[in-house]
């Protein structure tokens, strides 16, 4: 018997995805004081804030310069003379509204790239010449992979700010369960841990 299902839309489901994981990042700074978004939490300095502006800067570049369509702003991270990581943080003249503003203005002109089609081929100049050409569609697997790292990384940021978790506002995906049951599932965790101590 033929299938009579219709063939997947893979470009689809990758501009679902990447979406939803664009929105993920940015649910990590609701509700939270300007300090709590800029705030350093690990070693290396990683913060929210940073996070977004970082894949602001990243969607800039992959859908935007890699298939000749650079930004039509300046993005400052990108001068010359730029210091190392600026594009980690928002620096205390950028206001949050500045940070997310651009994030989403990244999105408006990669959503544009990605419309020229998913076989549309452009190049990554700072990737070897052996892989750096590459079409629409590989870029947004790229785009994917690299957003849901930082998802991930601004899921546990939030979690050491205020507790929230989860990849969806209003809608954390975790058990359905109480505070005990979490400070009895730690201790749980902690003494297999220390079974290897």
């Amino acid at each position: 018997m033929p299938n009579t299902h219709p063939a997947p839309d893979h470009g689809a489901w990758l501009v679902q995805t990447l979406q939803a994981h664009r929105d993920a990042v940015l649910w990590k700074l609701d509700g939270l004081s300007e300090y709590d978004t800029r705030r350093p939490l690990t070693p290396t300095g990683t913060n929210l804030l940073g996070l977004v502006k970082h894949l602001a800067y990243v969607e800039f570049g992959y859908l935007g310069a890699t298939f000749g369509r650079p930004a039509d702003r300046q993005l400052p991270a990108w001068a010359d003379g730029a210091e190392l990581n600026d594009d980690m943080y928002a620096r205390a003249d950028e206001s949050r509204e500045e940070v997310v503003d651009l994030y989403r203005e990244a999105w408006r002109h990669g959503d544009r790239t990605v419309a020229l089609g998913l076989d549309t081929m452009g190049r990554v100049p700072h990737w070897p010449e052996e892989r750096a050409h590459v079409d629409v569609r590989f870029v947004l697997g790229h785009l994917v992979a690299e957003t849901a790292r930082h998802a991930g990384h601004a899921d546990i940021l939030r979690e050491l700010i205020d507790g929230a978790a989860g990849r969806f506002q209003g809608r954390d995906n975790l058990p359905d369960v109480d505070r005990d049951w979490w400070v009895a599932y730690v201790a749980k965790v902690q003494a297999a841990a220390e079974a290897y101590r």
